[in-house]
């Protein structure tokens, strides 16, 4: 079994402060707890074991600079643990921490074969999400473009009770502020929205910016109303929709999902929101879940 070594955390500051002076060390140290919780996920320690968690604690750490976690989570891509097996995508990883001096992803990267460049989608930069918190960087930009699209957002969020924040924090993962982003998925605009939520909250074209910030805003107040103001499982039903949060009684166990959440909390970090419950009735699927956390 892989563990920390002793003084890890001291040991992961000083030797991402030297390689990037640039970064905050409150942001080295989140890498480090990141790392942390990852470990303890993957082997069960004092927690469930949970591979598919661990996997987005160690990417999330990794995307911040960690090269533990880097070289962990390539391990795991390397050994099929909580994701397909892609020596690829393992061999990039070891790369990297190989580079900030780690022996251990030295020694695997020359037994790994693939593309050395082949990080993992959620390794990719946003800006956005790792600056401050409470994701108020997310309402100035210098950028005139982005200008206007976060003026739309805080003009228009009011009026569907959503703080602005928490749908630019969405908008920054879902498109980074591209209106005319389309994923493989269909999903489209600003807010990413797929044709069956575009229908369903009456946008016509998903490509106007004004519709389909209006049609993601809907779509956040039902998820809020629905999950009764529970941040996590509002996020989780927008990624992999809710009925996916209510069969498996809280955020779904998919990679992407876990990654795409937790992305988010590192920028608005409240873990309520208030809500109208005159929106929709709640999920049926509330009590379970809270039995579930209490577990």
């Amino acid at each position: 079994m892989r563990s920390l070594p002793v003084l890890f955390v001291l040991a992961a500051t000083a030797r991402l402060c030297v390689a990037a002076p640039e970064i905050d060390p409150a942001e080295v140290q989140r890498a480090a707890d990141l790392n942390v919780q990852a470990l303890a996920a993957e082997h069960g320690e004092s927690v469930p074991r949970d591979p598919q968690r661990a996997v987005a604690l160690y990417c999330e750490s990794a995307r911040l600079g960690n090269s533990d976690a880097q070289y962990n989570l390539g391990w795991m891509y390397a050994n099929g643990r909580g994701v397909a097996r892609d020596d690829g995508q393992a061999a990039a990883l070891f790369r990297l921490a190989a580079e900030k001096g780690h022996t251990q992803a030295a020694n695997m990267l020359a037994r790994v074969s693939g593309d050395h460049e082949a990080l993992p989608e959620c390794m990719s930069v946003r800006d956005e999400l790792v600056k401050g918190a409470g994701g108020d960087e997310l309402l100035v930009s210098d950028d005139p473009m982005r200008k206007r699209i976060i003026e739309l957002v805080r003009r228009l969020a009011p009026d569907y009770q959503v703080d602005p924040r928490l749908a630019l924090a969405v908008m920054a993962t879902e498109s980074n502020f591209n209106a005319q982003a389309q994923s493989p998925k269909k999903a489209q605009g600003l807010m990413q929205l797929i044709p069956e939520t575009a229908n369903r909250f009456n946008v016509r074209n998903s490509f106007d910016p004004v519709q389909n910030i209006k049609g993601g805003l809907a779509y956040l107040r039902w998820l809020l109303a629905y999950f009764e103001g529970d941040v996590d499982l509002t996020l989780a039903g927008y990624n992999a929709g809710e009925g996916a949060v209510d069969k498996y009684r809280g955020v779904p166990p998919y990679q992407e999902t876990r990654a795409y959440v937790q992305r988010i909390r590192g920028v608005f970090r409240a873990a309520t929101h208030p809500f109208d419950g005159r929106v929709t009735d709640p999920s049926p699927a509330l009590a379970d879940i809270a039995r579930k956390r209490r577990m």
